[in-house]
């Protein structure tokens, strides 16, 4: 494989960043901001990323987004509305303006109201009831209300293929929050001063953000090779090149975001720093398609 981004590739990441950027939350406080969120709302939609998989786009790509809106803490459903969408591609032509049912839940559904629930091989659709707020505090969910709706069927490789575009996903999402609370700890290192100087001068410091970016480079590799993988390799292999991503990605998330914490000090662990905000949302897409050690055939260090 290839693992330079292609010139349209980076093109959406630059584009998915920018978008972050702009209208994610920069602070606690932005969360509730109404206003921001009907906007960022609005300029996803509008982009029509939700609908990458159906418009042909691989699972790099997929992946793409998911980590730049992951690093700006983007709060409107994304990860959600794209597994719906790469499933009901098989079954219907978009827009699929759908949520993802896992065990009873629609994890990412802020604003919509209805979900699609797959079996082993088949594919219905749910109503959701009201947003249920959880641990992560940018995203909303929802719980299934009345009888789900037969779609369709799959084919036994489209499933295994949607599984691991799911683990792919999360672990985009365990990326973009390590790489988000990594920079938020070294911006911060670099303007709070201890005896006179900033304290990302310090070895002590500098170290501990050094290990974090060689863990977050890690990461990249992983994440890469499989979000390759769902789309170039046989499904079991796609599916054990992600299920590896996702332990090393989740490991990476929640080392670097509480090492992020520590950086920040006392006022790391207050609600006003932002940290906490990526260490909530790496540690539900750690169990969101949770995996263990003992489902692959080597250890990791």
């Amino acid at each position: 494989m290839d693992v330079r981004l292609t010139s349209e590739q980076r093109q959406l990441r630059d584009a998915a960043s920018k978008l972050a950027d702009d209208l994610g939350p920069s602070s606690v406080s932005d969360l509730d901001d109404e206003t921001r969120i009907i906007r960022l709302e609005k300029v996803v939609e509008s982009t029509g990323w939700r609908d990458l998989r159906s418009d042909g786009a691989s699972a790099v790509e997929v992946a793409i987004v998911v980590e730049e809106f992951a690093r700006g803490l983007v709060d409107v459903p994304f990860v959600g509305p794209v597994l719906a969408d790469d499933a009901l591609r098989h079954l219907s032509e978009g827009p699929h303006r759908y949520s993802f049912v896992v065990d009873g839940e629609a994890f990412d559904a802020r604003g919509l109201d209805r979900g699609v629930i797959l079996g082993e091989n088949s594919v219905s659709a749910v109503d959701l009831g009201p947003g249920i707020e959880g641990v992560d505090l940018t995203k909303l969910s929802a719980s299934v209300v009345g009888a789900a709706q037969p779609l369709g069927e799959l084919s036994t490789e489209q499933a295994q293929r949607g599984h691991a575009l799911a683990l792919v996903a999360t672990c985009a999402e365990l990326l973009g929050a390590a790489r988000g609370a990594h920079a938020t700890a070294v911006e911060y290192a670099k303007i709070r001063e201890q005896y006179g100087n900033a304290i990302g001068s310090y070895q002590a410091v500098a170290h501990l953000l050094a290990e974090g970016l060689a863990l977050i480079e890690g990461s990249i590799s992983v994440l890469r090779h499989a979000a390759w993988a769902v789309d170039e390799l046989e499904p079991a292999e796609a599916i054990h090149a992600a299920t590896v991503a996702k332990l090393y990605c989740a490991r990476t998330a929640r080392t670097v975001c509480e090492t992020a914490i520590q950086v920040h000090g006392g006022i790391g662990n207050t609600w006003e720093c932002l940290v906490h905000v990526y260490l909530r949302r790496a540690l539900t897409a750690t169990e969101l398609f949770p995996v263990t050690l003992e489902e692959i055939h080597s250890g990791l260090s």
